[in-house]
């Protein structure tokens, strides 16, 4: 399966021509997680295809391996990012049509983990040899998934961050990528 080439804010990730973005800016931190998470789901969406024409042969099986790793470690490690640092300062300093949005965040945050438990166990099966299609039911599965997920990120990007970068002081903004970093037991860029 051939990689999805890079568009929009994964040109900005390591191994694309353009520099790559840390956690000293942590809300192009957040949208490169959002670019990554649309890169996984167009794999998904490739190994659908694929297993549907070839099966689940080795490639296919290590396919569903990456969208399994990067859905189980590091896409909680982006929501758990929005719930402690975006979400309590909309909640707190927001008009009510921005408290009414993070609340619907939230809640798809939710919504999204029992997503997420639907859709892992078909490329669960596949990946460990258990399973050599998807079923109908799956395909719902990924769909629900990857909706609510495109959703999200539209509503994130287009009205939650912006809000909550206005509301953040430099200062805030270096102690937000500098708990993203330790969290994740990365490397801190500034020094203090």
């Amino acid at each position: 399966m051939a990689p999805v080439p890079p568009t929009g804010a994964a040109r900005h990730l390591p191994g694309f021509s353009a520099p790559a973005v840390g956690f000293e800016q942590p809300f192009a931190m957040l949208e490169a997680c959002h670019e990554r998470v649309q890169r996984t789901l167009a794999l998904l969406e490739r190994l659908r295809a694929y297993v549907s024409q070839h099966g689940a042969d080795e490639e296919a099986r290590q396919a569903a391996r990456d969208v399994l790793r990067y859905f189980d470690i590091a896409a909680p490690l982006h929501h758990q990012d929005e719930e402690m640092h975006v979400f309590p300062l909309l909640l707190a300093q927001g008009s009510p049509d921005l408290v009414a949005l993070v609340q619907r965040l939230q809640h798809d945050h939710a919504c999204m983990s029992a997503d997420w438990a639907a859709a892992r166990a078909p490329l669960e099966a596949l990946a460990h040899a258990a399973a050599t299609a998807f079923t109908p039911e799956d395909g719902r599965a990924f769909d629900r998934f990857a909706q609510r997920y495109g959703d999200h990120i539209a509503a994130e990007e287009g009205h939650a961050y912006p809000a909550a970068v206005a509301r953040l002081a430099p200062t805030d903004l270096e102690a937000m990528g500098r708990e993203m970093a330790e969290r994740r037991g990365a490397g801190w860029a500034r020094g203090s």
